[in-house]
C-alpha cells in the first residue's frame, strides 16, 4: 500500500487508553515501534452502540483461530466493522481478552495514578471502562477484544502461551466497511511473562486515504455476504 498523508496521529503511551469515531472508506494504522506493545481493541456503531465487535462471529466465519492480512472484522449483527488491509506481523490473539486489576497487581504490583502518574500499572479491563463510560457505556457493553501484536500459540494439550519474540516496527492498516467507534488501551496482555511493567508505546495514524474493502479481505463466501449486509444497512456510506 502506498504510503498516504494522516488525518490525525497520536503516539499511546503505555498504560494509556484512547477512542476515536473512524468513517466509512477510511484506513487506521497502528504500529508496534519497539516490537513489545500489545493494542487492545474494540469496536462499536456508533449510530447504534448495542452494536460491537463478535469475536466469535469473526474467527469462525472465516474458520481461524488468528487474524492477519485479509481477514475481516464482525459486528455481532453479521456486519464488517473492517477489513486488514495490511499486516506486517501476521498473527494478532481475540481470544484471550483485557488483564484485570488483580493479575495486573499479582504480575507487577499495584501502583496508582496517585502514586506513580502515567507510571502506574493500568490494565486493559479498566481502560475500557474509562473509554465506554465517555459514551454511556459500562461492564454490560464490554465485549472480547482483540489484542494487537499479540501472537497466543496453542499446544497440543490445548494450553495457551503468548509468543513474546520482537517485532520491531509492525504495522497493521485496518480499511474502514462502516462508521466506527474504535476503543483501545496499550496495557499488558493476559499471558504476558513480564515481571516488570512493560512500557512499549504503539503509534496511531488515521489515513487521508478512502477507499472500499480490499479483494483480499472478500475471497471467502462469508465475507462477501458480510460486506453485503454493510450495504444493506446503509447503502450511502458503505464503499
Amino acid at each position: 500500500m502506498n504510503p498516504s498523508p494522516s488525518l490525525y496521529q497520536t503516539l499511546l503511551p503505555a498504560g494509556a487508553h484512547w477512542s476515536l469515531r473512524v468513517k466509512s472508506g477510511s484506513a487506521l494504522q497502528i504500529t508496534d515501534p519497539e516490537g513489545t506493545a500489545n493494542l487492545g481493541m474494540l469496536f462499536y456503531n456508533p449510530e447504534n452502540l448495542l452494536e460491537r465487535y463478535n469475536a466469535p462471529d469473526t474467527l469462525k466465519a472465516q474458520h481461524t483461530f488468528r487474524l492477519g492480512q485479509g481477514h475481516c472484522l464482525y459486528s455481532d449483527m453479521g456486519r464488517i466493522f473492517c477489513g486488514i488491509e495490511q499486516d506486517s506481523s501476521g498473527w494478532h490473539d481475540t481470544v484471550c481478552g483485557a488483564m484485570n486489576a488483580r493479575l495486573t497487581a499479582e504480575r507487577f504490583g499495584s501502583l496508582s495514578y496517585q502514586q506513580a502518574r502515567n507510571e502506574r500499572h493500568q490494565n486493559g479491563y479498566d481502560s475500557f471502562l474509562v473509554e465506554l463510560a465517555k459514551y454511556g457505556l459500562g461492564k454490560r457493553d464490554m465485549a472480547a477484544c482483540i489484542n494487537w501484536f499479540s501472537k497466543v500459540l496453542v499446544s497440543d494439550e490445548g494450553e495457551l502461551s503468548l509468543d513474546e519474540q520482537p517485532r520491531p516496527g509492525a504495522t497493521v492498516t485496518l480499511r474502514f466497511a462502516m462508521d466506527t467507534l474504535v476503543v483501545m488501551h496499550n496495557c499488558p496482555h493476559p499471558l504476558t511473562s513480564a515481571t516488570v511493567y512493560p512500557r512499549a508505546p504503539v503509534a496511531i495514524q488515521q489515513l487521508s486515504s478512502v477507499g472500499p474493502l480490499p479483494e483480499q479481505c472478500l475471497t471467502r463466501d462469508e465475507n462477501r455476504r458480510g460486506y453485503k449486509n454493510n450495504s444493506i444497512y446503509n447503502p450511502t456510506t458503505c464503499c
